[in-house]
């Protein structure tokens, strides 16, 4: 049954997903499109959603596959009730159980912060952390984002350094540089 696989999904990505958000990106990747819930386009939709929206990564890519997962595994799940129930059971099962982790870890750690077990686990994980964040930004760097023809690679380049220009020098707000850049999108789009 489709919401057995995505409990079983995000109770992995909840427990095993740590580093924030684009660290989960590879562990979400592998859980989602490989079962062909989705496709990779619409995984970089999901990503490209999720950072404009409120919330984490996760929780956001959570509940809109469990929104839609259950339509595309069976046509007998096409109901908008079957979508909203799988939303709430992914969310919560991505959201409670790195919950309980982070509140038993905080008071281990509160209480044995001094440990030099502890302090050394941290240590090994930051690079761990720098590593998945690379590798997120790798998982990225696919046709679905940049276009598989030398000139969509071109453009998204330019794109991507104008904005990079407009937000560090100029100081634009960034809500605006993602309007301009998903307007420049949709006029190139046309041409």
């Amino acid at each position: 049954m489709i919401y057995l696989k995505l409990i079983w999904a995000y109770l992995k990505i909840g427990l095993f997903g740590f580093g924030g958000g684009y660290a989960m990106l590879a562990l979400i990747e592998n859980c989602i499109v490989g079962p062909g819930w989705i496709t990779e386009q619409m995984f970089t939709d999901i990503v490209a959603i999720s950072q404009m929206t409120p919330g984490p990564i996760g929780i956001n890519s959570a509940t809109y596959i469990g929104y839609v997962a259950p339509a595309a595994s069976s046509p007998m799940f096409a109901s908008p009730v079957f979508g909203i129930l799988g939303s709430i059971l992914c969310t919560l099962v991505v959201v409670v159980p790195s919950f309980l982790l982070t509140l038993y870890a905080s008071h281990f750690i509160a209480r044995h912060k001094e440990s030099a077990v502890v302090k050394g686990v941290f240590m090994g994980l930051r690079p761990v952390v720098v590593g998945l964040i690379a590798s997120a930004a790798l998982l990225l760097m696919n046709s679905a984002n940049f276009g598989s023809e030398m000139t969509d690679i071109v453009i998204s380049v330019i794109i991507c350094l104008i904005s990079f220009v407009l937000v560090f020098f100029v100081k634009l707000h960034p809500i605006l540089i993602i309007v301009m850049a998903g307007a420049a999108g949709y006029l190139i789009d046309l041409l």
